[in-house]
């Protein structure tokens, strides 16, 4: 007889052979901490902002109105909750000069230490007489910012704030509103965050248009240039 045909999956016995032999091939899996999820519809970006709070443990998933514009959601969150931002990195496939502004608000405002900025191939090569110059005016201040270009269809936006917190934001929206229902989901925790952060570093790292000065201490500097 199949060892599978004795799994209960009511039972609350986690982690035990499934038949209760010793030796059997198939374990219950691990009871895992269920997270509250939050599910909503929102036609206006700020009108979301005010009504999720940016706690510890957060998720939701939100259906969007094609009104709702994801760009105007970051900024309208990280301003209205007064989060300051350590650093925030995008993944988008397309944007607009409106998202531009947004996004150097934030960083005017001191809302952000430092925004990564991951763009799609077909929107660099479509405005490379446009939005990228724009783009490169706007944002490229005090060495805040880093734009990457590669063949990318990823929506993501990652927010690690100065208090620890992690946020990640996925889903079919890019920054810009699009005139269709879209969806969002919005969650807080390291292990989703720390997951694609290191994908987009690689990303950044490889794909990067701004060449930055080395920063370091003197004595780090001094230990290149003379290691013993």
């Amino acid at each position: 007889m199949n060892e599978l045909s004795q799994f209960d999956v009511q039972t609350t016995d986690f982690e035990k052979p499934i038949t209760g032999h010793p030796k059997s091939r198939y374990i219950k899996p691990r009871r895992v901490r269920e997270i509250p999820e939050r599910m909503m519809k929102y036609e206006l970006a700020e009108k979301l902002a005010k009504d999720l709070v940016p706690e510890k443990g957060l998720r939701a998933f939100v259906f969007l109105d094609g009104k709702f514009i994801a760009g105007d959601f970051i900024e309208a969150w990280i301003v209205t909750h007064n989060i300051h931002v350590k650093r925030l990195t995008i993944s988008t496939l397309s944007m607009s000069q409106a998202n531009v502004d947004s996004l150097a608000n934030l960083l005017n405002g001191n809302f952000v230490d430092q925004l990564d900025l991951v763009v799609s191939g077909y929107f660099f090569s479509h405005e490379r007489g446009g939005l990228i110059p724009y783009i490169y005016n706007r944002l490229d201040v005090e060495d805040k910012f880093q734009l990457a270009v590669c063949d990318t269809h990823c929506k993501l936006a990652m927010i690690e704030t100065t208090s620890g917190q992690k946020i990640t934001m996925h889903g079919s929206a890019n920054l810009r509103s699009s005139g269709s229902l879209e969806h969002i989901c919005i969650e807080e925790g390291r292990e989703l965050y720390d997951f694609n952060i290191q994908i987009q570093e690689c990303i950044i790292e490889r794909y990067k248009t701004i060449k930055k000065r080395i920063r370091t201490y003197k004595n780090e500097l001094w230990e290149i240039i003379n290691p013993q």
